[in-house]
């Protein structure tokens, strides 16, 4: 099969290497983790959001199986946006019904799509690594104290609460001290058993091919039912809940539609461009973040990804879903489970599925301690020692940034929290630019001076005052040699300083020579700057 290059270009697809056995039996095991993380959380956003648990289960499947098809992205896995509970919870209030919603998604959908077509999702690549890296040992902070409740039988926060302040009046500090307080030894003692697998199950490699999640949530089942009637016991709130649908009829009805009559409401616009705009943010954050945590260190392509969220949110929008995102927690634990292709994303959709029609009342009995410990584990890989050491010894210039944006995602929120971490890792490439902007040399001609300043490749506005500073602080009585040989671009306001000086300089008694330095320089079109295969 071949898709067009340019656009969404990804080359030939080769379809058959989703179906080879050694990627199957990578992602066939990562599918079933993705399925135990994902489905608490579809069910805890839902219910964050003010939306049917239903809502939040369809919009996995559908991130699952629809956007997983249409993505190009191997890793990562779409899901209902935990960054977006807030915004769906206000706009079903004030839009007034779940119907008037839905066909705001429908249009962030469509909005997401027209992005895809316009090729926004380059902005992605503007995000600076320290930054990104960031982000991700921040959602593996956040995995690690939000699970903590759950792995000690704390389960009174709900699922879907991912920032700082959550809609239980708590924070994730007030949820840990209040969790100490609430020990259920019961829930402990399956977390302990669960992370003592996880961690060592696969070193024995004759019985690994079993996946030690699988064995953890059998093993959790198993323990909660041994522990059921004693001191021990689990309380009801501290397993899964899924809905039960004892009929066609009753599934069908749980199925929900736009409502068009309300296409003319300002609301519903703002709602929708809103929606689709942070939809977009979070899902190109999480797209920039997986592709670097893949052991493969593929490239995804972005406008094809906004095309596919959109083509999703339209879907979920139809069917009564909720607004969905490229999720990290999700695709995070994709990768660490060893996942190799989109397959794993695919089948989690079906398992979703599955899960719903046929085998509730089984899924009803996995404690949410043996999912918290499969989740303790992913954040502890995102928030690894060796990742702080490693950025420390790149410099301070990529260490701050990345502190400050784990700082911040924790403190706030996922969006808030990576927008100023960019902002001071842009500060950060603004001072490294500004002190980059020549290399200077100093030579003697017999009594006389000789300073060379050789300008770098690119010379932008924001070297302006450095090279101004620099060449009125020049000796008086020197030779000047102004050299841009190097250089592919000046700008205008540089060019001005340079050639100002030189016709001044001789009142300071200094001869300034220009070598190579054009009167004007043209910024070369953007595709001669591309890529073009044919």
């Amino acid at each position: 099969m071949q898709i067009k290059q340019g656009g969404f270009a990804v080359g030939n697809l080769n379809l058959k290497k989703y179906f080879l056995p050694k990627n199957l039996k990578k992602d066939l095991p990562s599918s079933i983790v993705v399925f135990l993380v994902a489905l608490p959380l579809c069910l805890g956003i839902a219910l964050a959001s003010g939306a049917p648990l239903f809502a939040g289960v369809l919009t996995g499947i559908i991130g699952g199986i629809v956007v997983g098809s249409l993505s190009g992205s191997q890793l990562s896995v779409a899901g209902p946006a935990a960054g977006l509970t807030v915004i769906v919870f206000n706009a079903i209030t004030s839009l007034g019904t779940y119907e008037t919603f839905l066909l705001a998604l429908v249009l962030a959908g469509i909005f997401q799509m027209l992005l895809g077509v316009l090729k926004a999702g380059t902005i992605a690549n503007y995000f600076p690594s320290a930054v990104i890296e960031g982000m991700l040992a921040a959602i593996g902070i956040i995995l690690i104290m939000k699970q903590f409740p759950h792995a000690v039988g704390y389960d009174a926060s709900f699922e879907g609460d991912e920032g700082f302040n959550q809609a239980d009046e708590h924070n994730t500090f007030s949820s840990i001290t209040l969790a100490f307080a609430r020990i259920n030894y019961g829930a402990v003692i399956i977390a302990v058993v669960s992370l003592l697998l996880m961690i060592y199950w696969p070193k024995f490699k004759k019985v690994a091919i079993v996946p030690a999640p699988l064995l953890v949530v059998l093993a959790g089942v198993g323990l909660s039912a041994a522990f059921s009637g004693t001191g021990m016991a689990l309380l009801d709130k501290q397993f899964v809940h899924i809905p039960i649908v004892n009929s066609s009829k009753e599934f069908f009805a749980l199925f929900k539609s736009p409502d068009f009559s309300a296409i003319g409401n300002k609301q519903v616009w703002i709602t929708a461009f809103t929606i689709g705009v942070v939809a977009s943010l979070e899902t190109l954050l999480s797209l920039e973040a997986v592709d670097k945590i893949d052991p493969i260190k593929r490239i995804s392509p972005t406008n094809r990804e906004l095309v596919a969220q959109g083509i999703g949110n339209i879907t979920s929008g139809f069917l009564g879903g909720l607004p969905m995102t490229a999720v990290i927690v999700r695709s995070s634990a994709n990768v660490n489970s060893g996942a190799r292709t989109k397959m794993s994303t695919i089948v989690h959709g079906t398992l979703l599925l599955i899960s719903l029609l046929f085998i509730p009342v089984i899924i009803n009995l996995i404690p949410l301690s043996c999912l918290a410990a499969i989740l303790l584990m992913t954040g502890y890989k995102l928030a690894r020692i060796s990742l702080f050491k490693h950025m420390w010894h790149m410099g301070l210039n990529q260490f701050i940034p990345f502190v400050v944006t784990i700082v911040a995602v924790v403190l706030t929120d996922l969006l808030i929290g990576v927008g100023i971490g960019m902002l001071v890792g842009i500060f950060y490439i603004l001072r490294t630019n500004l002190r980059n902007p020549y290399f200077y040399h100093i030579a003697h001609n017999g009594d006389k001076k000789v300073i060379r300043l050789r300008l770098a490749e690119e010379v932008s506005f924001l070297n302006k005052a450095a090279i101004q500073v620099t060449l009125t602080s020049l000796p008086k009585g020197a030779d000047v040699v102004i050299d841009g040989s190097n250089s592919r671009y000046i700008d205008p306001d540089v060019l001005e300083i340079i050639h100002n000086y030189k016709h001044n300089a001789y009142t300071k008694g200094i001869i300034v020579q220009l070598q190579e330095i054009k009167d004007k320089y043209d910024v070369p079109p953007l595709k001669e700057l591309m890529y073009n295969p044919n």
